[in-house]
């Protein structure tokens, strides 16, 4: 009897590890995916294309191979999305009210991401 308690005793152990180990595994998407969601509120702010974000999109998921579709890729995904979305040139200009240099107001109709 006590060795059938050592063994579900350790069973438990494991199963508490798996469960920490997939909390902090959904912690980390959880942050990747509100990254995204700030950047794609950022961009919309900036009245980004649908055309721009639908590249940024094909381009993410074209960059990210798809051995085997799961956990691991989802992260994956999410990561090249943020990313590629980081890098859209959009976000780094300035407003063109404030802008000062006549360089920035050259063509105020070219987005480029």
């Amino acid at each position: 009897e006590l060795q059938q308690k050592v063994e579900e005793t350790e069973v438990l152990k494991m199963e508490l590890q798996m469960l920490e180990t997939e909390r902090v595994r959904l912690s980390l998407v959880e942050e990747k995916l509100m990254d995204v969601l700030q950047l794609l509120q950022q961009l919309r702010d900036l009245n980004i294309s649908k055309r721009a974000l639908g590249k940024i999109l094909l381009s993410t998921l074209e960059s990210c191979p798809d051995p085997q579709p799961g956990k691991a890729q989802l992260f994956e995904v999410l990561d090249t999305l943020q990313q590629e979305l980081a890098a859209c040139e959009l976000l780094h200009k300035q407003p063109m009210e404030q802008a000062q240099s006549p360089q920035s107001l050259s063509n105020p109709l070219v987005i480029s991401c």
